[in-house]
């Protein structure tokens, strides 16, 4: 079982839910706004997914602009990055799939596919 953090209204989120339920991979939902991911939360996913921080970073987003996060971010530390993800899951990109040895931020199917061992048709 993996978990599955997204934004219901986000189209991607839609649409990698969907790949998930025809696969038949079983996933636990989680409301990204509701139950915005810990600082702690973050910290671990980074690490396990072996991915830079600025992948968590919702790039996009209305609130990464309206916040001019581009010319902030590389002023801040780690730190002081994780605590400002935590503070609104609009900052965090979607959808997150949290597996048992593995973290996917956004939705790229192939890189899915891979990581839960599916067969990919392009």
């Amino acid at each position: 079982m993996v978990l599955f953090v997204e934004y219901p209204k986000c189209s991607t989120c839609q649409k990698a839910k969907k790949w998930l339920e025809e696969n038949g991979i079983e996933f636990k939902d989680r409301h990204i706004v509701e139950d915005n991911p810990t600082a702690e939360e973050l910290k671990a996913w980074k690490e396990k997914g072996g991915l830079p921080l600025k992948r968590f970073f919702n790039t996009s987003g209305m609130k990464y602009k309206a916040l001019e996060l581009k010319d902030k971010l590389p002023d801040m530390s780690e730190e002081e990055q994780f605590s400002l993800l935590a503070t609104d899951g609009m900052l965090v990109k979607r959808p997150v799939l949290v597996g048992e040895d593995f973290v996917l931020t956004g939705f790229r199917e192939k890189e899915w596919a891979e990581k839960l061992k599916l067969p990919f048709n392009s």
